[in-house]
Parts: structure tokens; C-alpha cells; sequence
């Protein structure tokens, strides 16, 4: 009975934009709740540096565009989404959650997903960037985005076999007030949406039939192509939609010889699933591991259709790619790990060095500000009433004094020349994160297919080398 909602999160009076999402994303993925992170997952950035990465994210939105810095400014949103009590595990909540932050925005935001299991239902927090990847948009937030993100979570609830609300409750009574004065999209209309929303040029006719198919369409082939929507009780011929969709006209919009620009879409009735260049793709499941753990037919039957879209995918990646071979593409995943390895090692250099830079700023400043009081206090003899009064900054200098000795520092450099420092590293860091997601995501997807076609091919996963080669993923998940 998955209900789900989703709420902006402006920044804070009083707060920066990095301790306002701090406070979110702590909140979401607090370890108290999450079995100590074990139920956290993110896309596009490192769930315990997120707030950060959204920040700086939103911080280059800003140069590039010249948007945004004004107060109550949305740096994120909040989704939520709730199961009902004995019906999922967190790992599969987390699935659930995962997924729909994908669909939703169509692997554009960074985001964060929490499995929340501190309470009798289990349910998901996740947090999305209101800035793009790539820095250059926001997610502007329709005005039936309610709707759309609950029929993402229908469907995907649906196709596991998991409960859904037919008639969710309104929130402080808008969402059904608004939602009652709608009139409903008809089946052809939502079928219209469907198809423009699976074809593309350059594709192959059959592979458009595939994604309708994988969409929740059942196919009717014959003297008429027709199509029956998820739910609707009659096939629909293409004829009937109009003149860009007979069968003619839509393989024509395959091979690129008939552009249709789509109306402008007012409701959101039926969000499809898509297997595209632009899907993202994920592990295959081994499903005879799954049956040993305890999982029913029912989950193996989903399995062994959700394997067919993962491995329909990874060809498609390959094809578009134009990788032909195993050997390349081990070569490419081994490559994309060691780029990404190098620069996130210099990120982390950079990071660490200007953590340096503030603690020896901060205690510069700090003996600069008591150097004059603590001058007394020798020259008092150590006076212990003078001690007294003047506790803290003897302290505070003391304490400055012990951390330049403990870093065997004779003489510290100037205040000026920090700084320079800190805006030359700033600079360096800000060129590496601009092809930082970039390259995270290819690596992932070349790691992905990798494991996808040695499962397909039957390739031996447990032979030394590709041991060290998890061990070494996992050292480097961590890292992230």
C-alpha cells in the first residue's frame, strides 16, 4: 500500500545551504533508523558527503547561470514514500525507493534513498537535488508532480506483487480537491502519450513493439497493429489515434523519416517503462541464490522478467557503445576505474589539504587575537589571579601554541598566503567534480555490463582475479 508524497525543502533562515540540507539528509538517513546505514543508498554522489555535493552543485548553478542565491531559494525535495506493515523487507523497500527516484527524475539529480525500519511500517525518505547533473537546470516542480511520483510508486509496487492505495486520502484535503476537478485522460490519449514516449529515430520497429511490450502493453499483431493499456479492457487499433500513428506512419517515426513533436502533456496518467539507450540498467539477480534465501516463485517469476530488460539493456549499451567484445569491455571498466580512482584520490588530497588550511587559519587567528594578553601573563610571573580573569584566551593561546609545535611549525606562513592556496585548490577541486559525475556514471555502467554479460556469458565470477577485482570495488564504494 505504498502512499507516497513529495514536499520542496527551501533553505533556512539563518542556515547555509549546506546545513539545510545537512539537517535533511541527516534526518533521512540517520543510522538509528537505517540499521545503521545499512538501508542508505545514493545515486550520482556519496550519501555521507551529499549535503556537500548538492551544495557545490547548487553553487555552480549559480555561476553558470547567474539564478538563484535569493533566501527561500528549493535546494532539494523530500519524497516519502510508506509500505504496508509485513508485506516488504528494507532490502526491497530500498529497491522500490531506488527506483522510483530514477524514474522520477530520469537519472538527471543526484539523490539520496533511506529505509527507515524504526517504525512498523517500513518506509523510504529519499532526497533529490533540485539542480541537475550537469549544473546548467533545476527540477521545476509541475503541478501534478504529486500525481506522477504516486503513479511511478503504483507501478512499480504493481509489478513486485505489492499493495497499492486505490484511493489515497488527500493531504490537508488540496491534492483531492484538485484531483476531483480533473477530467480523466481517455485511453486513447494516454495511448498516444505511450508511444511518443517509446519511439525515437533510429530505433528498430521490432524494438519499439519490445518497449511497449516492456511498458505494460499487450501487442495484438495482425492486419492491424493494436494495443491494450495496463488495466483497460479493449485493445485499441494505432489507426484510430491519428495519421502519425498507423503502423506506416510509426515505422516511418523509427527510421527518422517523420518527426511528430508532442502535444503538450497536461496529466500524467501512465508513466511508461522504457528500454532504451537512456534507461539506466542494473545487476542481474541470480534467481537460484534468491530461491535459497527464502524467496517465493512469485519473486522468481518477476526475476526472471526483469533479468530479460536488464540483459535487453546491457546489449543495447554495447551496440551504442560499439563495444564487440568482452576483452574491450573489461578493458573499458578497468580503465574508468582507474581514471575515477585518480581523480577521486586527488579530490580527497585537495579536501584534506584544505581542512589543514582552516584548522591553521583558525589557530593563526587565534594566537594573532591572545598573543597580547598572554604576553602579560608572562610578564605577571604567571600571576595566578591574573590567570583568573584571563582564563580562556591563556587557554586558547596555549592550546594554538601546542598545535604549531605538534606540526613543527618555527615560523606560520601569513593569512594572505593561505587563502591564495585555499582559491587555487578550490578552483583545481571544481574542475575535477565537472567531469566527476560524468565519469562516476560511466564507470558504474561499464562495471554494470561487465558483470551482466559474465553472468550471461557464464563466465567463472569466483576465479582470483575477479575476487581481487570485487575487493577492490568494494574499497572504492567505500571510499565514495
Amino acid at each position: 500500500m505504498a502512499t507516497t508524497w513529495i514536499k520542496p525543502i527551501h533553505k533556512a533562515k539563518g542556515r547555509t545551504v549546506a546545513a539545510t540540507l545537512a539537517g535533511s539528509i541527516g534526518y533521512a538517513d540517520n543510522p538509528d533508523k537505517t540499521n545503521g546505514y545499512e538501508f542508505v543508498k545514493s545515486y550520482g554522489c556519496d550519501y555521507y558527503t551529499a549535503a556537500n555535493e548538492f551544495a557545490l552543485a547548487k553553487q555552480l548553478y549559480e555561476q553558470q547561470t547567474g539564478r538563484g542565491g535569493r533566501a527561500g531559494d528549493i535546494l532539494a525535495y523530500h519524497v516519502r514514500q510508506s509500505f504496508k506493515p509485513g508485506e516488504i523487507t528494507p532490502e526491497a523497500a530500498l529497491e522500490v525507493g531506488y527506483a522510483l527516484m530514477e524514474k522520477f527524475t530520469h537519472g538527471r539529480h543526484q539523490f539520496v534513498v533511506a529505509v527507515h525500519t524504526d517504525k512498523e511500517h517500513i518506509h523510504c525518505h529519499c532526497i533529490f537535488s533540485a539542480v541537475n547533473m550537469d549544473c546548467t537546470g533545476k527540477f521545476r516542480n509541475p503541478i501534478r508532480s504529486m500525481k506522477i511520483v504516486r503513479q511511478i510508486s503504483d507501478f512499480l509496487c504493481a509489478e513486485r506483487g505489492l499493495s497499492i492505495v486505490e484511493n489515497p486520502k488527500p493531504s490537508r484535503g488540496s491534492y483531492r480537491d484538485w484531483h476531483d476537478n480533473q477530467e480523466p485522460q481517455s485511453n486513447r490519449d494516454q495511448l498516444r502519450d505511450l508511444i511518443d514516449n517509446s519511439i525515437s529515430a533510429g530505433m528498430v520497429f521490432e524494438q519499439f513493439i519490445a518497449a511497449m511490450h516492456s511498458a505494460g502493453c499487450e501487442v495484438k499483431r495482425g492486419k492491424y497493429l493494436s494495443f491494450k493499456l495496463p488495466g483497460a479492457e479493449r485493445f485499441i487499433r494505432v489507426k484510430s489515434l491519428g495519421d502519425d500513428y498507423t503502423e506506416e506512419a510509426l515505422r516511418e517515426r523509427c527510421l527518422g523519416k517523420r518527426t511528430v513533436v508532442p502535444k503538450a502533456k497536461t496529466d500524467a496518467t501512465f508513466i511508461p517503462f522504457v528500454i532504451t539507450s537512456q534507461t539506466k540498467f542494473g545487476l542481474l539477480i541470480d534467481i537460484q541464490q534468491k530461491i535459497q534465501e527464502g524467496k517465493g516463485m512469485a519473486y522468481a517469476n518477476w526475476a526472471k522478467i526483469y533479468n530479460l530488460k536488464q540483459a535487453a539493456r546491457t546489449l543495447i549499451y554495447l551496440k551504442e557503445n560499439g563495444i564487440d567484445s568482452y576483452d574491450e569491455l573489461a578493458e573499458k571498466a578497468s580503465s574508468a576505474s582507474d581514471d575515477f580512482g585518480v581523480k577521486l584520490k586527488r579530490i580527497k588530497e585537495i579536501e584534506a589539504r584544505q581542512k589543514e588550511i582552516s584548522e591553521l587559519q583558525k589557530n593563526i587567528g587565534t594566537y594573532g587575537k591572545t598573543r597580547d594578553i598572554y604576553k602579560k601573563y608572562l610578564a605577571s610571573g604567571r600571576d595566578q589571579g591574573f590567570y583568573e580573569i584571563h582564563r580562556s584566551d591563556i587557554a586558547l593561546h596555549e592550546a594554538a601554541k601546542r598545535y604549531f609545535d605538534s606540526h613543527g611549525m618555527k615560523k606560520t606562513p601569513s593569512i594572505n598566503t593561505l587563502r591564495q592556496e585555499w582559491a587555487m585548490l578550490e578552483s583545481e577541486k571544481k574542475t575535477l567534480y565537472k567531469g566527476y559525475h560524468e565519469l562516476k556514471g560511466e564507470r558504474k555502467e561499464l562495471l554494470t555490463a561487465k558483470d551482466n554479460v559474465e553472468r550471461l556469458l557464464g563466465i567463472n565470477r569466483d576465479a582470483p582475479e575477479r575476487i581481487a577485482d570485487r575487493e577492490q570495488k568494494r574499497s572504492n564504494s567505500h571510499a565514495l
